[in-house]
């Protein structure tokens, strides 16, 4: 059995958090294609976000095969075969998507390009409904969402390198000549990418990693009322699967259309514009390490230090792999002011999710104001520090999302995945609105999902309460 209540299994949590690294790398990615694709193919705002779209909408396709396929069978097919046989499958379903863009690349085609991107995104939605709650799951409580945030600080690592390997790939000597790149220069890293999904199918097989899904043991630990009869009767899960599509939409759209702003309004070539987006992603592992120090059993001023320490260690990842790829890294050296930002928000949050969601919103609404209300430098700035009030929205919403589901946090789970077609929605529409307006103003997107966060945190604290959970007295400090 796992243990999820005494200590974190950090062998199997070690496993786990590579799958984690391989969403993050391609979700970064994405945003190296679109303004190559757009480019090549002479594709309007609208019709570039289409990249985003095929690959977060597979999530929710996806899910839905899952629970269909399920449904048919008539039991779990997850708890059927096994978490750590799940992961694998997604993991080979993801390799061949990535393979996928040898012929597409060969025949110059968008829509199999884009359709490459969807197979990869249907691996992920598999993996994603597995290792989310098995993050949780491996360990006490208390920590679940510092854990999730851990492996999140993962998933970021793959989101700062990705954009700069892609694009080095991509553009070649096209780099030094600001020349577009040609199409079929994608092959070779998504040939790469689909063999590394095959090696960590290999690695996980063989791995300390559990195959059964411990739905039980989760129900005997953390439902503090009887169950429900349907898992959409919890309130927590059905505002947190809106809560989940806005916050993926507002991480992901801001992302894919700052190269777009830097290029359209700015001046900027893609390729200077990737470091800059290398950034924003490494944003939220700045974010996400700062409030992983939590799950490990510190304390006291020990701990104090690391909260502070540990997102300017991940800065210095950035800037170290900036260094590696001979970017200029003049224009990041203000970036710390910022970070300390982050850092005294957090303090403020103790550690307990909803107060996370509601702080975190609120900067990130903030950050995105400032972006909208200025222009030049200072206005990338603020559009790439809302990956740090990003950083730890996602796992403080799953955390209370799925509390106190019981039986139904597996299923629970299923539906908060789904949601994550907000990445394939929110940004074509904010897209549209560039079209029709421009990039700038159409950042006001951004800030309407940010004031829905808001509003599902203060709404859904006192329905937990109701059932008997308090985060307030069970958060670390």
């Amino acid at each position: 059995m796992l243990d999820h209540r005494d200590k974190t299994n950090w062998g199997q949590f070690t496993s786990l958090v590579l799958v984690f690294f391989f969403w993050g790398f391609v979700a970064a990615s994405n945003d190296i294609l679109i303004p190559v694709f757009k480019k090549t193919f002479n594709l309007s705002n609208f019709q570039s976000q289409l990249v985003t779209s095929a690959y977060y909408i597979a999530y929710t396709v996806g899910t839905l095969l899952y629970l269909l396929i399920s449904r048919i069978l008539k039991y779990d097919i997850l708890n059927k075969i096994g978490y750590k046989n799940g992961l694998i499958i997604g993991l080979l379903i993801s390799a061949s998507g990535s393979l996928i863009f040898i012929p597409a690349a060969n025949t110059q085609s968008f829509i199999l390009m884009i359709s490459a991107l969807f197979v990869v995104g249907l691996g992920f939605s598999l993996q994603q409904t597995v290792a989310n709650p098995l993050a949780i799951a491996i360990g006490p409580t208390k920590t679940g969402s510092q854990r999730l945030t851990m492996a999140g600080g993962i998933n970021n690592f793959g989101t700062t390198i990705g954009p700069l390997i892609v694009a080095f790939a991509i553009f070649g000597s096209a780099a030094v000549s600001n020349e577009t790149a040609d199409i079929e220069s994608v092959k070779i890293p998504y040939l790469v990418l689909g063999a590394t999904f095959i090696l960590a199918a290999i690695f996980l097989k063989f791995s300390s990693l559990p195959n059964v899904a411990e739905t039980e043991e989760v129900e005997k630990n953390n439902a503090q009322q009887p169950a429900r009869s349907s898992v959409l009767q919890y309130p927590q899960l059905v505002l947190g699967m809106l809560a989940i599509f806005v916050y993926v939409g507002v991480e992901v759209s801001t992302a894919s259309h700052l190269p777009i702003y830097m290029e359209k309004e700015m001046g900027f070539s893609t390729q200077a514009a990737a470091p800059f987006i290398s950034l924003y992603w490494a944003s939220l592992m700045i974010g996400r390490w700062g409030g992983a120090v939590s799950a490990f059993e510190i304390k006291g001023n020990t701990k104090k230090l690391l909260k502070f320490l540990a997102p300017y260690l991940a800065f210095i990842v950035f800037l170290v792999v900036n260094a590696i790829a001979k970017h200029d890294l003049t224009d990041f050296y203000i970036y710390p002011a910022i970070i300390i930002v982050m850092i005294i928000a957090e303090i403020f949050t103790k550690g307990n999710p909803i107060r996370m969601i509601i702080i975190f919103s609120l900067m990130g609404i903030l950050a995105l104001a400032i972006g909208t209300l200025t222009s030049g430098m200072v206005s990338v700035y603020a559009y790439t520090s809302t990956g740090l009030f990003c950083s730890t929205l996602w796992p403080s919403i799953f955390t209370v999302a799925i509390a106190g589901l019981g039986k139904h946090t597996n299923q629970g789970s299923n539906f908060l995945i789904m949601m994550i077609m907000g990445g394939g929605l929110i940004a074509p529409l904010q897209g549209r609105i560039a079209d029709s307006v421009n990039v700038h103003f159409s950042y006001i997107v951004g800030i309407l999902c940010f004031l829905y966060l808001v509003f599902y945190a203060v709404k859904i604290k006192g329905a937990l309460k109701e059932q008997g959970i308090d985060f307030d007295n069970n958060t670390p400090q």
